[in-house]
């Protein structure tokens, strides 16, 4: 392995470097990017069930921001429950743009490290063929083999692992992108959810209290 490392020259290290940095993204964005982590089950119909018995306090609404993405964004309705419809959803909006940006956090370096790698090898490779033609200009075509075979081979290694980096990379950079895209969507759903659980149900009440007044 240190053989091919130095076989592709000094541009291995920053193709290396990033290679180090992708897999670090990549594990930490498999463990943040759990489902059960992003939008437990059934969190709306135990907001309900709070709000029915009437135990839903400040002190349950902060739990429910402190225990996940999907529940920060609920509490944010919650916060304005005692407004209309239209408040609750401008602050589940608002909220709801900070937990996308959160559940995109490294994605944007991981994208660049899939655009750049193979950019690093094609440098890799110029340098190499640099270093052949070189040879070919002071010494001839029938110059030092080795030092010819040598600038083939950092040029062919360095483009390998650029695109060794560059094509999981951006293979994970996609299904990231789509796991985030999907869980911002299933929060947004979640969320009207419960905007028409709160709000039906005291619309339904206040209607039964007017017939009774009838």
């Amino acid at each position: 392995m240190l053989e091919f490392v130095s076989a592709g020259g000094w541009m291995m290290l920053p193709i290396l470097l990033c290679s180090v940095v992708a897999m670090a993204i990549v594990v930490e964005r498999f463990w943040s990017l759990q489902r059960r982590r992003i939008t437990p089950d059934n969190l709306v119909a135990q907001v309900w069930q709070w709000a029915h018995a009437e135990v839903l306090d400040d002190k349950r609404v902060q739990s429910l921001r402190a225990g996940s993405p999907l529940g920060r964004v609920l509490a944010a309705g919650l916060a304005n429950r005692h407004h209309d419809r239209v408040v609750m959803k401008e602050g589940i909006e608002e909220a709801g743009r900070h937990v996308a940006h959160e559940l995109g956090r490294y994605l944007n370096t991981l994208g660049t490290i899939a655009s750049i790698t193979p950019l690093l090898g094609l440098l890799g490779t110029v340098v190499g063929m640099i270093k052949v033609f070189t040879v070919i200009t002071v010494q001839g075509v029938g110059g030092d083999a080795s030092v010819l075979a040598g600038g083939i081979s950092e040029a062919l290694i360095t483009t390998a692992a650029g695109l060794s980096v560059a094509i999981p990379t951006l293979m994970f950079y996609r299904y990231f992108s789509g796991r985030v895209e999907d869980f911002v969507v299933v929060m947004e759903q979640e969320a009207l959810k419960l905007v028409e659980v709160l709000h039906g149900e005291r619309e339904t009440s206040g209607a039964g209290e007017m017939e009774r007044s009838a």
